[in-house]
This record gives C-alpha cells, sequence and structure tokens, in this order.
C-alpha cells in the first residue's frame, strides 16, 4: 500500500515537471516578444536530466505545433507577408522579428537535439 502511494506520488511530480517545461517554454515566448531571450532550453532539459519520452512528447505536443506556426508567421512578416501578417506583427521591427524567429528555431531544435543525443544505444565494454 505504501509502495502504491509513493509510486503514484513519484507520477504527479513527473506530470508536473513535465507541465513546468511546457509552462516554462510558454513564459520564454511571451518574454521574446518583449525582447528579453532568456530560455537556453538544452540546458534546461540537461538539468532537469529530462527523460526522451518527456522530450518526445513535448516535441509532438501543440506547445511544439504553436511554436512551429510562430516560426511560420514570423518568416512570412519578415517576407513582407500578407495583410493580416503585417497587421499582426506590425509592432515589431524586422530585425526584432528575425531575432524572435531564431530564438524559437533553436528552443525546437534544442528539444529535437536532446531527444537525438538520448536515443538509445550500446553499452561500451569496460576493459581489464
Amino acid at each position: 500500500m505504501v509502495a502504491q502511494r509513493q509510486s503514484n506520488t513519484s507520477r504527479r511530480i513527473k506530470s508536473y515537471e513535465a507541465d513546468d517545461i511546457y509552462d516554462l517554454v510558454e513564459r520564454a515566448v511571451d518574454y521574446a516578444f518583449e525582447g528579453k531571450y532568456l530560455l537556453n532550453f538544452y540546458a534546461l532539459l540537461q538539468g532537469k536530466k529530462a527523460l526522451k519520452r518527456e522530450v518526445d512528447e513535448f516535441i509532438s505536443s501543440s506547445t511544439a505545433d504553436e511554436l512551429r506556426q510562430s516560426i511560420e508567421e514570423m518568416t512570412g512578416y519578415i517576407k513582407g507577408g500578407d495583410k493580416t501578417l503585417r497587421e499582426a506583427y506590425g509592432h515589431i521591427s524586422k530585425p526584432q522579428a528575425r531575432k524572435i524567429r531564431t530564438y524559437l528555431s533553436r528552443i525546437l531544435d534544442d528539444a529535437l537535439q536532446y531527444s537525438y543525443e538520448k536515443r538509445p544505444g550500446r553499452k561500451k565494454k569496460s576493459t581489464k
């Protein structure tokens, strides 16, 4: 009974940590539009010792999809996109939009890189 409680508690803690990653990314996106680039996502994942499964869940999440969509919109705005993009992002200068696009791309690239590095492999045999 006690072991079951501990395993349920550890599941809640792990799900909270995963939710925490999503919150941090969403806040980082908000700060990026204010001109503050605070999140080094790769270092965050290393510091939390995130599991590959958690990172893969993030990559396929709606938060990552929103990041991809924002990157595409920024690219369209930078290239002089249609009227709706100019209206939506008109308050941001194009150099600032390039910085934001690069920052958002780096967050996704960091997640993909971390996931790639955490793939299973063979363990090296120790020499005697």
